[in-house]
């Protein structure tokens, strides 16, 4: 039987998990509440930034991500049409290189739920929690827990309690089609993130994302930009189809498409844009995706998730009333989020937009820029999560 809990949880996700870990770790009896039955990753692969790995690093979690997921060395794209590069990223650019990692959302899981049942966090699963009351939980059947002194909602970005908080969201048109493939091999890149780009409508990419645990078979994650209302459309048209506009932008693509047989095997992916302007509440934290949520365009989301998980911890340790932890916890991510959350609402229309003067500046004016001297350690430090660095000084 579960034991009484001091923090709640919501959400087996990345950030939820972590920051259970963390707590746990500090001594703390931390409870984690899950809406499935069995909890079990969502997703596909995804990279995990400098920023992320930091964490992990903390955690002592680094060898294992390393041991499941692929290095990642650079980021690139090219326009479909002439084949210009129109993005170059390099993490050796950075003013201390370290690489990212592509990892399937499965081996993360895996990695951080073992991790969190040796420290010995409860769960409790096939329970939706739909609102927090000063520390007491309220579930969709209606019921009320018992007081907890704190509950964490890393419920991601639909989040119910968020949702209940000021936040308001904002649905972005374009998501995309996602699955996961046996990595291609030639002439793909194993150390790299290849995107190809038809204007603004079209964006096709290929990620390494390693091995899902207890299997060897490297992996990748493809994916297909579209509009979300298009959607059904994409599936009255038929799998063949939508093959034959895949190879036609990327002939390379053939083992990937090879792959792909069957329409279920692809999973539509919708985005919204919403941040909290105060993600705390009274015995309350919101992280994560839950308290800032965008389109994945600058691959930030759970590196965020987890820098929040760093800082709620951290103000936990240092200061022992909890309404200053909370306040110090939301003072530590502010900047560095609303950069962000900025940076991203910015650049995802150069990326995922109709019309053609954004994509045409994104080509003809941005690839430019970013092959002047400064720019490959600014675009480097972008994507790396390093603006405003939101490390510790002593381990940035």
């Amino acid at each position: 039987m579960p034991r009484p809990a001091d923090i709640a949880v919501i959400g087996a996700g990345p950030t939820g998990l972590a920051v259970a870990l963390m707590l746990a770790r500090q001594g703390r009896r931390v409870m984690v509440h899950e809406r499935f039955a069995t909890p079990r990753p969502v997703g596909a692969g995804f990279m995990l930034q400098p920023t992320g790995l930091d964490v992990l690093d903390r955690l002592g979690l680094t060898p294992r991500v390393e041991a499941h997921g692929q290095r990642i060395e650079h980021i690139f794209g090219r326009e479909a049409r002439r084949g210009r590069v129109v993005l170059d990223v390099r993490y050796s650019d950075l003013k201390r290189p370290r690489q990212a990692i592509g990892i399937h959302r499965a081996a993360v899981f895996s990695i951080l739920y073992d991790a969190c049942v040796e420290a010995g966090v409860d769960f409790e699963t096939d329970r939706e929690i739909v609102a927090a009351d000063a520390g007491r939980l309220i579930d969709s059947a209606g019921r009320r827990s018992a007081p907890f002194n704190l509950v964490v909602d890393a419920s991601g970005a639909r989040s119910a309690i968020a949702a209940g908080m000021g936040g308001e969201r904002r649905d972005l048109d374009w998501g995309a089609l996602w699955t996961t493939v046996p990595w291609p091999g030639a002439p793909f890149d194993p150390t790299a993130l290849e995107q190809v780009y038809l204007g603004a409508h079209r964006m096709l990419g290929v990620l390494p994302c390693g091995v899902r645990p207890g299997e060897t078979a490297p992996l990748a994650t493809f994916f297909w930009s579209l509009k979300t209302e298009i959607w059904a459309d994409w599936h009255t048209l038929g799998l063949d189809h939508w093959k034959h506009q895949c190879l036609r932008l990327w002939p390379e693509l053939a083992p990937v498409m090879d792959a792909i047989t069957d329409r279920e095997q692809m999973t539509l992916a919708s985005y919204g844009h919403q941040t909290l302007a105060r993600p705390i509440g009274e015995r309350l934290a919101v992280l994560g995706d839950a308290a800032h949520s965008t389109s994945p365009q600058l691959g930030q989301g759970v590196n965020m998730g987890l820098l929040d998980a760093e800082a709620l911890a951290d103000a936990l340790t240092r200061h022992r009333d909890l309404p200053t932890a909370l306040k110090a916890y939301a003072a530590a991510r502010r900047w560095h989020v609303r950069l962000y959350q900025a940076l991203s609402l910015g650049f995802t229309p150069f990326y995922q937009a109709d019309g053609r003067i954004l994509p045409w500046i994104r080509d003809h004016v941005l690839g430019k820029v970013a092959r002047l001297p400064v720019a490959p350690r600014l675009l480097a430090a972008t994507v790396s999560g390093l603006l405003l660095d939101p490390r510790p000084r002593d381990r940035r």
